[in-house]
């Protein structure tokens, strides 16, 4: 098993959902974040004086997949989260060692 963690602009969140839930994913947690990357931030001007934005507004999406499903879920993400300019944010796959459903009790793949 795998969790996919992808950190996508906010505004393309309901297009990849959309596009998970297309191929069969059928949970995700989301979680608001900030942070930056190569970017470093922006600059914005309000009330004529500038400020220098740090941390950029981004949206964190977990999936936990069986390991057959993890090109497919990337592909999804990839195709549906890049806009081809800067800040189209980043995707992590790391190993996952168990799942449990808390409701059944069920464990491994089944659980997800």
């Amino acid at each position: 098993m795998k969790m996919i963690e992808a950190i996508v602009k906010p505004f393309k969140l309901d297009e990849v959902k959309d596009a998970l839930l297309e191929i069969g994913i059928q949970g995700m947690t989301v979680t608001e974040v900030k942070g930056f990357g190569r970017q470093k931030g922006h600059k914005e001007t309000y009330r004529g004086q500038e400020y220098t934005i740090e941390f950029v507004p981004k949206v964190k999406i977990e999936v936990a997949v069986q390991d057959s499903q993890v090109q497919r879920v990337l592909d999804t993400i990839t195709r549906t989260a890049k806009t081809g300019s800067i800040g189209d944010g980043k995707i992590f796959v790391r190993d996952l060692a168990m799942a449990v459903r808390i409701r059944t009790g069920e464990t491994g793949d089944t659980a997800l």
